[in-house]
């Protein structure tokens, strides 16, 4: 396990992630589920749960709510190992071991944890192999992530750095051009070609890219914007790069 992660358990909420959970087969320390009306997913949690073994706790809805850490848990919540970042190696090798150029993102201070979750489940169905974000500065993967993600950090190598520049550098190194938004840009996003190794990076909400990652790219690519309103929302923007990728790569 990485030697980040500091705590010794974590938990998943929500119907839909814990279903993930369960499919992904990682490991469980048990499940908690409000006792009372058993209907629709929960059963088929359940059943999933009696079928890898894992121990199931119902206890007083009032009681589990309490220990949610999202607003709505929707009766159940999975307490889990800490989640294990992989390694910026890891997410390269993945490529490697499906035989596809590499296809990155890096998150440049993305500190919403709903816009990190957001661009994590738009990451998994666009065919990502990893995203890597900073150790500070940047929203880490927790309850809110996984249940925004609707479970695709189970899926999804995620690796975190202690410095965003360095490791462009490395990924530089291995073959990687890297891709960063800019609303400032001279090139329209579509114009480019994303068929090779890429690593897109999405600056933060409110501040895009810091200097020196802007400075780092090899590239630099605009949205266009015809409305009014002169930004998109980080996973928003995420989202639009990420399927022109898959769009180009379909073609060959």
């Amino acid at each position: 396990m990485n030697e980040d992660n500091l705590k010794y358990e974590d938990q998943i909420e929500g119907r839909n992630s814990v279903l993930e959970l369960l499919e992904s087969g990682k490991d469980i320390n048990k499940i908690y589920i409000a006792k009372g009306e058993k209907h629709g997913s929960i059963n088929k949690i359940i059943a999933k749960a009696k079928e890898n073994k894992v121990v199931i706790v119902e206890i007083e809805k009032e009681k589990l709510n309490k220990m949610a850490q999202t607003n709505n848990p929707q009766g159940v919540i999975a307490i889990v190992p800490p989640f294990d970042y992989a390694s910026v190696d890891d997410i390269l090798n993945e490529a490697k071991s499906k035989n596809e150029k590499a296809f990155i993102l890096i998150l440049d201070g993305i500190e919403d944890p709903h816009n990190l979750g957001s661009i994590i489940r738009t990451a998994e169905t666009a065919g990502v192999h990893g995203i890597i974000i900073p150790k500070r500065r940047s929203a880490q993967v927790n309850s809110t992530v996984n249940k925004t993600s609707a479970g695709a950090t189970n899926f999804m190598k995620i690796a975190r750095v202690n410095n965003i520049n360095e490791t462009i550098e490395y990924l530089k190194n291995n073959d990687v051009w890297i891709y960063g938004t800019d609303g400032e840009a001279k090139e329209m996003y579509y114009d480019e070609d994303m068929t090779g190794n890429v690593a897109i990076v999405i600056g933060s909400e409110g501040f895009g890219m810091s200097r020196l990652v802007k400075e780092n790219c090899d590239f630099l690519l605009k949205i266009p914007m015809k409305g009014k309103i002169t930004s998109l929302n980080a996973s928003v923007s995420a989202g639009i790069i990420m399927y022109e990728v898959v769009k180009q790569r379909m073609k060959f």
